[in-house]
């Protein structure tokens, strides 16, 4: 066994003792497997929070995209500033209707607002569809980085295998207390790696980040700008705004800022998390650092550009620390993934369909789905082909459909019927799938219009239609129902 396999598994083996000890002196009723008891402060939430956006994507995805599409890189930057900045208003009012109506899940939201536990059926399904691509993806980029980054000696089906069978001990026994412990280890590790990598490997071959820019753009120009069609300024507005719209809308995401003791922890970390999202830079970084130091590779194999370059520079039990910090930031989210999926289907699709469920029978059964989740993820990663990148790419687009209905939840006066955010929200998915699986584009569907039309993220489009059917419907069915409002207003 070489240097890096014993980094990996020695950090592997930490992370599983954390997350079981975390158990320690608590009841693991379902409020505090899932929500920790409502008592996280701000530095848990803050790195529970972190741990949802530093993922195997990131690491991954952020130096890979650098690495192949140049500027357009730079949205996932921008879109999370934004969704911080909302959450200054967003979070207190949400967190603050959770805890006066002891919810514990998103769709416990929807449930609790539109009176309607079939809506909440509805929600958990989106959330569930969007999850399972989510989790797939961690597991990919799991086993590409610990197979990388032991250079070879253990392979990527073994590494998934262990790493799924790791996460899914310690969330059945530990629930959310395992994911906040296990961040703090994944937070510094991925913190110290990637401003070490961001920093030295652009010094070290081309003397500082201007030259390296500046090389760059000698070799591939304009490679850093945005392009004219495609990818270009419109496409880049309307992807930060589709994402950042989306930001909260996942249910793992949604789900942890029920942990917080109070409203305040997200104001406070409003203010600080836009300046973390610096360090998506230095990942940056390490992909442009490597256009041409490892140059040709094409298409998926541009995700592999932060590991080839560090096993090209460095000792192999230093490129044992990266592939430990790539392996935690699929251990983190995996984790919240899985427990938000099992509390879905269990507490608002199995308990609206057999009611006479006891809370400790619905907490036992999301304990028992978690297995259930995990090999479902599993036979996808291993069999998946394109069906799973298509169900990826319209993740985002799937689980933003939401956010109109929670919006217009908020406020005073909801004009929103639950009918009305049914609606929006099957006829918002219904674009998605139409748009992606057909591998439309606005382009496509209307080659006439504007270039800086055509190149519209699609899920706008399809935000745009639920909001149009959610109107209407809510119009048409008017005073059929009361929703509580009453709690509701943002602070």
């Amino acid at each position: 066994m070489n240097a890096a396999l014993l980094v990996i598994f020695g950090f592997l083996a930490l992370s599983l003792f954390l997350g079981i000890q975390a158990r320690k002196g608590k009841d693991m009723n379902l409020e505090q497997w899932t929500v920790g008891g409502r008592g996280f402060g701000t530095i848990f939430v803050f790195l529970l929070m972190a741990g949802e956006i530093y993922t195997t994507f990131t690491f991954l995805g952020g130096s890979g995209w650098a690495y192949s599409k140049g500027g357009p890189t730079f949205y996932i930057i921008g879109y999370g500033c934004l969704a911080y900045i909302m959450s200054y208003w967003l979070l207190p009012a949400v967190w603050k209707y959770a805890k006066e109506h002891k919810l514990m899940s998103q769709s416990d939201f929807f449930v609790s607002k539109y009176k309607s536990p079939y809506l909440g059926v509805l929600v958990s399904l989106v959330g569930v569809v969007a999850l399972i691509p989510y989790l797939v993806l961690q597991l990919k980029g799991l086993g590409i980085i610990v197979s990388e980054a032991s250079y070879g000696s253990i392979s990527s089906t073994v590494a998934i295998w262990i790493g799924v069978i790791s996460v899914t001990v310690y969330v059945m026994i530990s629930g959310i207390h395992g994911s906040a412990w296990t961040a703090v280890v994944k937070d510094i590790m991925i913190l110290a790696v990637v401003v070490f990598l961001g920093l030295y490997l652009p010094f070290h071959y081309y003397g500082g980040i201007q030259p390296m820019f500046e090389a760059i753009e000698a070799s591939k120009q304009g490679f850093l700008a945005l392009p004219e069609k495609g990818q270009s300024p419109s496409w880049f507005v309307s992807t930060v705004l589709l994402t950042a719209l989306g930001f909260y809308m996942w249910p793992h995401t949604f789900g942890s800022v029920y942990s917080a003791q109070n409203a305040k922890v997200f104001r406070k970390n409003a203010i600080i998390m836009p300046l973390y999202q610096l360090v998506l830079l230095f990942v940056f970084f390490v992909g442009f650092a490597a256009i041409l130091q490892v140059p040709g590779l094409k298409g998926a194999e541009g995700d592999l550009s932060l590991l080839r370059l560090s096993i090209q520079t460095f000792d192999p039990w230093f490129v044992g620390v990266i592939g430990a910090a790539g392996l935690l930031t699929a251990i983190v989210p995996g984790s919240m993934i899985l427990m938000s999926a099992a509390t879905l289907l269990a507490k608002n699709v199995y308990k609206v369909f057999v009611p006479s469920a006891t809370d400790a029978q619905i907490s036992n059964l999301a304990k028992y789905l978690v297995p259930v989740v995990a090999l479902i993820s599993l036979y996808f990663t291993f069999t998946g082909g394109d069906a799973i990148v298509t169900l990826l790419l319209m993740g985002y687009s799937l689980v933003t459909q939401l956010f109109p209905s929670l919006f217009f939840s908020l406020w005073n006066r909801n004009f929103v019927t639950k009918q009305g955010a049914a609606a929006g929200i099957i006829a918002g998915v219904a674009t998605v799938a139409y748009i992606t699986i057909s591998k439309s584009t606005i382009g496509t569907l209307f080659p006439s219009l504007p270039q800086a039309v055509q190149d519209l993220n699609v899920g706008i489009i399809a935000l745009i239609i639920n909001v149009v059917v959610m109107s209407v419907v809510s119009l048409a069915t008017k005073g059929s129902i009361s929703v509580d409002n009453k709690k509701s207003q943002v602070a």
